[in-house]
């Protein structure tokens, strides 16, 4: 039995180190996914706006790291 728990451990190791990678994709490869359609906010001035507008009329300090009053001109 730990021959078997033995081998199958090997084997997993195996099949797991096949998974890593050690070089960065180069540029070429990652082309399509640099393209500005492909980013979670196709408008990031808009969604900076928003963010900041957000974080002061809430007077609470979120992701964006800005912490605010309430008239949004900080």
């Amino acid at each position: 039995m730990a021959a078997v728990r033995l081998c199958a451990l090997v084997l997993s190791c195996l099949c797991v180190s096949g998974c890593a990678t050690t070089q960065p994709v180069p540029a070429f490869d990652r082309g399509h996914l640099a393209e500005p359609g492909m980013a979670w906010e196709p408008d990031t001035r808009s969604a900076k706006l928003r963010g900041h507008v957000h974080t002061s009329k809430e007077a609470s300090s979120g992701a964006a790291g800005a912490a605010g009053g309430g008239c949004g001109c900080n």
